[in-house]
């Protein structure tokens, strides 16, 4: 798989920066940090980097349209790096998984997420890898949209912190050795 775009999800502005939904931000500025992104620039209603990851030049975005319109910067991109969806890793929340969890998929349906919906209707296309984030729990507000747009308790920091970590190690994976490789190590666990 020739991956060359890695997209997290989330939404832009400061009040979002720690919730629940920001969890593919987090998981890009990982990924970020560690290869030393010299710089973001605004671009296809995204913040845009280029790094060197696992002997591999990617491009690293966050959109700045809300998660619910992610579709729209991911497109734009796309056709402005002249990529295909084929190229496109997206990185995001899963409510349906158990904190900490991750889960790999080479292509496949939103499962219920609205941001990766857009996605997948913007790129015309359910041929997308997708590095899925647990944010469940056992006892959720009804509230879904609340829910995911609230912060994680601090009793639970360390365990996204590590889930963030391996999230960066799970996309490090699919550069190297690919998206099947890299289910059959982080699906396991």
């Amino acid at each position: 798989m020739p991956v060359r775009l890695i997209v997290g999800l989330g939404n832009p502005g400061g009040e979002y920066e720690r919730t629940r939904h920001n969890l593919g931000f987090r998981v890009v500025d990982a990924l970020a940090a560690e290869a030393g992104v010299p710089a973001w620039r605004t671009r296809c209603r995204s913040m845009l980097g280029s790094a060197q990851i696992s002997g591999r030049e990617v491009f690293l975005a966050k959109p700045l349209t809300f998660m619910n319109l992610s579709g729209r910067a991911v497109a734009l991109l796309l056709g402005e790096l002249a990529l295909e969806p084929a190229d496109l890793v997206v990185v995001f929340d899963d409510l349906n998984l158990p904190l900490g969890k991750i889960r790999i998929r080479e292509r496949g349906s939103a499962g219920g997420h609205n941001g990766m919906e857009s996605v997948l209707r913007a790129v015309e296309s359910h041929e997308v890898a997708r590095v899925r984030l647990g944010i469940g729990e056992e006892t959720m507000a009804e509230d879904k949209a609340g829910f995911v747009l609230s912060g994680f308790p601090a009793d639970r920091e360390a365990e996204v912190k590590e889930m963030v970590v391996r999230g960066r190690e799970a996309v490090q994976v699919i550069l190297h050795s690919g998206v099947p490789h890299a289910m059959s190590i982080f699906n396991a666990a």
